[in-house]
């Protein structure tokens, strides 16, 4: 396994100064070491990394502000049945990382950074506009409207990350990355339920105001980042992925992953008001989850690296997470609760960080975009069929007096996909000891 140096905060936004001396022609024609696309100058690529970081913070926390508090609005305040609005959340779900497939493969052939600008204007119009759906075909469209939007900005977004750092450095980034996704899963949600409190048409305001300053930075600031061969059919990169058995294997057993992730916007939720009659609890889930990532990702992740490989720490991280889901069946009350959520939000840390880097290490260069639109379908149907199932489960445990069933069930799948995951990462260890890799692709470190 490839051993990284750590890295300071000041070597990191010092990250990509090259020196004054170069060539500018030199510059131009730098080629990416992991595939034979253009290489942008250092501090091109610094800056477009520096504005994927502020997006992600802008992107989580718009998100996370308003999606956990549609469950809690419609539910509790209406009176809607659970799992109607899991319904609505699986669809959402289903939808957007199925259409990310199309999102990817767009990216390859016209860039990134136009897919995405245009993604963030419909996320804005369909977040802003919960705010005025009283019935449920209105917020139906609304949701669907919110998935196409991020089908458009999602697969794009993680090949410009993937095509802006080299192999050395992606491990550091994504965990950098995480804790931007921390800080917005601290911040939305405090936001959210604060102004839930006072009027959910706020939180619907507010939250699209998020996604418009994403949106303004991105047109501005993001540099235009070639993330796959542009030179080939739309449908080239999905075949090209389509037919690697390897990665479908794992995007199908990640499926698990998604599946007890999606339960932050749904079962968590619901839990922790059923347990502490408090709407604020919902914050303090988010603060736990939020706090833990924010401190520890990156010492995590930095001593996991020396130790296993990404794909070795990402079968960890989803069983630790399927004990900590696991584990609320036996909360009696809302400070147990918390422990659970403390469980799973160290596996979700150390599986999330790893999980990018394992995809990033299985696509081919040339169809990155592609790869990780495909790599979607997992959170496709594991997270549609978490936000529906995790729905109705908690509302068969409200009806049998069964509050453990919801949390055995989702515990039992991720442990499933993690040992599924184990299976598939001993098949690549024995393939990558019998094989010579061929020139031009990448190798997973397994």
């Amino acid at each position: 396994m490839t051993q990284h140096a750590p890295l300071s905060r000041s070597e990191w936004f010092r990250f990509g100064r090259g020196a004054g001396g170069e060539a500018k022609s030199a510059i131009k024609t730098e080629m990416h070491p992991e595939s034979n696309l253009p290489l942008l100058p250092r501090r091109v690529r610094r800056r477009g990394l520096i504005v994927l970081l502020v997006n992600t913070y802008l992107m989580w926390s718009g998100f996370f502000m308003i999606v956990p508090m549609i469950s809690v609005h419609y539910v509790d305040d209406l009176g809607w049945a659970a799992a109607s609005i899991g319904l609505i959340l699986g669809i959402r779900q289903l939808l957007q990382q199925t259409l990310t497939v199309v999102g990817g493969a767009l990216a390859d052939r016209r860039g990134a950074k136009r897919l995405i600008v245009i993604g963030l204007m419909i996320r804005v119009l369909a977040f802003s506009g919960m705010a005025w759906a009283f019935d449920f075909p209105m917020l139906l469209v609304l949701a669907i409207l919110a998935a196409i939007g991020g089908s458009l900005f999602d697969a794009p977004s993680a090949a410009a990350i993937a095509a802006l750092t080299t192999e050395e450095e992606r491990p550091r980034f994504y965990s950098l990355r995480g804790v931007m996704t921390g800080l917005g899963l601290t911040t939305g949600p405090l936001i959210g339920s604060a102004l839930l409190n006072i009027d959910f048409a706020l939180v619907a305001y507010l939250s699209g105001g998020f996604f418009l300053a994403a949106l303004a930075i991105t047109a501005i600031f993001l540099p235009a980042v070639q993330v796959g061969a542009n030179n080939q059919s739309l449908s080239y990169g999905v075949r090209l992925a389509l037919r690697d058995r390897p990665f479908m294997t794992l995007t199908a057993l990640i499926m698990g992953y998604w599946f007890m992730w999606v339960q932050l916007t749904i079962s968590l939720p619901l839990k922790a008001e059923a347990l502490s009659a408090d709407k604020g609890s919902i914050g303090v889930i988010y603060l736990v989850n939020s706090l833990i990532t924010i401190v520890l990702q990156v010492p995590i992740i930095r001593w996991l690296e020396r130790r296993l490989s990404p794909m070795t720490a990402m079968v960890l991280g989803i069983a630790v997470m399927a004990v900590g889901l696991g584990s609320i069946a036996l909360d009696q009350a809302f400070p147990g609760m918390l422990l659970s959520v403390a469980i799973f939000s160290v596996g979700n840390l150390i599986a999330l960080a790893n999980q990018n880097t394992v995809i990033a290490s299985l696509a081919r260069p040339e169809a990155r975009g592609s790869y990780f639109g495909v790599s979607a379908v997992a959170l496709a149907f594991g997270g549609g069929l978490g936000n529906f199932l995790g729905s109705v489960l908690y509302d068969v445990s409200i009806t049998q007096g069964a509050p453990a069933l919801p949390w055995l069930v989702i515990g039992a799948v991720g442990l499933a996909a993690a040992l599924g995951l184990w299976v598939l990462n001993q098949y690549l260890v024995s393939r990558t000891a019998q094989v010579t890799p061929v020139r031009g692709t990448s190798t997973p470190r397994c």
